[in-house]
């Protein structure tokens, strides 16, 4: 293959510079010459950029391909948002390590946790391993539109150990120091980390504790000792109160946390958010964050850059009238049957006459019934809607009933309209307190969980939301410089991880490019999409505006479409960046 010239484009290089015209030459899959005017070589592909921004390749480190990735070659939502590299198994569930018999227990603790069907894993999953080493065996037979790396998760490796005893039990010391072969020998195969998850409202698809959830500080000071004794990967945390919970224990979690981080040197990167039982306590986390950064400790909260919420509509499992009799008796119809229905004048009467219903927890029953929390997701999107914009007061100034409102919407757009249903990150009801996680400098950007929770969110679009939203669209309140924003989810997402050889435009670096019209750069509605294994659902949200990316010099995207190149290999450990001598 011969080398590429992007010319003229708008440079955002990934070191969080102002972006500046410029050219880029590549080859081999690797940046070989960055400067202005270069002059075109003999045989070589030319790419006009003029209008259009250049950033590196983005990385998410916070997905949850672990299944899929065995099936699946696009590795969609991901692919169509610029990213060109994934980190998957965090929160502590995963495939591996699997003793022969216990797979559907791994499906269960997935399925509970992150919301993937249990059914399409079932179906797409055909294991072949039994320890972490050889899960990435499996993994390097396959190729993706992307680069793939991966932790080690707590969960599996409790399981693998402890068998029955993983849930509420706690290990023995022979226990722990099973744990800590395991782990040593994932981290040895090329895994990235370790991560668990503290989260009470983690719980598997038969509602039972998840493993890990409930460990001491030895057993998670143990793995975090492999780490330091090998001298890589990083500690990813779900902690404690991240769901609202407020106790002892989830005040105490910056404490262990920032113990563990000072103690192994490794980076921990935990998830923060704003909760909406104490909508401060980020603060006092971030606080700390930067003071332990101060003295050299790796402690990085990750953020995100909109509401943690679910979606609903008419096609999602469960909508504020599935419990209605009437309408339950129309939920399995097709959708364009079902529509034409609810359209009919006694129908509705019927419908909007029957009491709410029983849901199966006091969670999904407060966000199927709290109106006052509801906001439309419909064209045009508003990314940071105020309270004037809830599902009362817009039925207010129509004149109508909450419910008949809420009810004639989700009709709209041919059963296309859809809810937000915020949990955390807009107790305020604006976007205030997430720009200020996203712009501190002590957090990094993540918390997308692509490939999860299929049935009730898509924050996979997350690099461009960053870029569309907050760096050019937002007006009620501050932006974030273009320049910062395309260091965030590139130079700084691949350093935490250790992958020293991408996320800049630089000569020596991989060739992951994006060539982006940022002016036109848009985030798609969330629409449901039935292409899961056995045709289970899942929401997707697709982009406008990557007129093409690269991954290791090969096109993948072109116009917003597969290109159906597969240049995405599993990542193995950490990488080195080119010497400084080359840059």
């Amino acid at each position: 293959m011969g080398s590429t010239l992007i010319r003229g484009g708008l440079l955002a290089d990934g070191s969080g510079d102002e972006p500046r015209i410029g050219d880029i030459r590549f080859a081999g899959g690797i940046i070989t010459e960055v400067g202005r005017d270069l002059a075109p070589l003999a045989d070589e592909t030319v790419i006009e950029a003029d209008g259009l921004l250049v950033t590196p390749g983005f990385v998410d480190v916070h997905t949850h391909f672990d299944g899929q990735a065995t099936w699946d070659t696009q590795l969609a939502p991901s692919c169509w948002h610029g990213v060109t590299t994934v980190v998957m198994g965090n929160c502590g569930v995963g495939f591996a390590p699997v003793r022969p018999g216990q797979q559907d227990r791994l499906i269960e603790l997935m399925e509970g946790v992150e919301d993937i069907p249990g059914t399409a894993l079932h179906a797409g999953m055909a294991w072949g391993w039994e320890s972490f080493a050889d899960y990435l065996d499996v993994l390097d037979q396959r190729q993706w539109m992307i680069d793939v790396g991966t932790q080690v998760p707590h969960a599996a490796v409790r399981a693998y150990v402890m068998g029955e005893r993983a849930g509420a039990g706690q290990p023995t010391a022979d226990d722990i120091t099973q744990m800590q072969v395991q782990v040593r020998q994932g981290m040895q195969a090329g895994a990235l980390g370790i991560s668990t998850s503290r989260m009470l409202a983690h719980r598997t698809s038969r509602g039972e504790i998840v493993p890990g959830t409930l460990a001491q500080e030895d057993e998670l000071e143990a793995m975090a000792d492999v780490l330091r004794e090998l001298d890589t990967g990083v500690f990813e945390v779900v902690p404690r109160g991240m769901d609202g919970e407020i106790s002892v224990e989830a005040h105490a979690e910056i404490d262990w946390m920032a113990d563990l981080a000072r103690k192994s040197g490794r980076p921990l990167v935990f998830s923060m958010v704003q909760t909406h039982t104490e909508s401060d306590r980020w603060r006092v986390y971030l606080d700390r964050a930067a003071q332990l950064q101060a003295q050299g400790v790796p402690f990085y909260p990750e953020v995100g850059p909109r509401p943690v919420g679910i979606i609903f509509g008419l096609q999602s499992e469960f909508t504020p009238f599935s419990h209605r009799p009437t309408y339950a008796a129309l939920e399995n119809l097709p959708l364009a049957e079902r529509l034409a229905e609810m359209r009919k004048p006694d129908v509705r009467a019927q419908i909007l006459s029957e009491p709410v219903g029983q849901y199966r927890s006091q969670g999904q029953q407060d966000m199927h019934t709290n109106f006052a929390n509801m906001y439309r997701i419909a064209n045009p999107i508003n990314w940071e809607p105020t309270r004037a914009e809830t599902m009362p007061v817009l039925a207010a100034a129509a004149g109508m009933d909450v419910e008949a409102y809420l009810y004639d919407y989700l009709l709209g757009e041919n059963g296309g309209n859809l809810i937000l249903y915020p949990y955390t990150n807009y107790t305020s009801g604006t976007l205030a307190e997430v720009h200020e996680m996203l712009a501190h400098p002590a957090t990094r950007f993540g918390l997308g969980d692509a490939g999860a929770h299929c049935g009730i969110a898509c924050d996979a679009g997350s690099t461009t939301l960053l870029l569309a939203f907050w760096t050019r669209d937002r007006t009620d309140g501050p932006q974030i410089a273009l320049g910062q924003a395309v260091r965030m989810i590139t130079r700084d997402t691949a350093d935490l991880y250790g992958l020293g050889d991408r996320g800049r435009l630089q000569p020596g670096y991989r060739a992951d490019i994006n060539l982006v019209d940022y002016a036109q750069l848009e985030l798609l509605l969330p629409h449901m999409v039935w292409d899961l294994p056995t045709g289970a659902r899942r929401i997707m949200q697709r982009a406008k505006g990557y007129v093409a990316t690269f991954v290791a010099g090969e096109q993948t995207i072109a116009n917003d479409q597969a290109t159906g190149a597969l240049p995405g290999r599993l990542i193995r450990g950490a990488k080195s960046g080119p010497p400084q001598s080359a840059l």
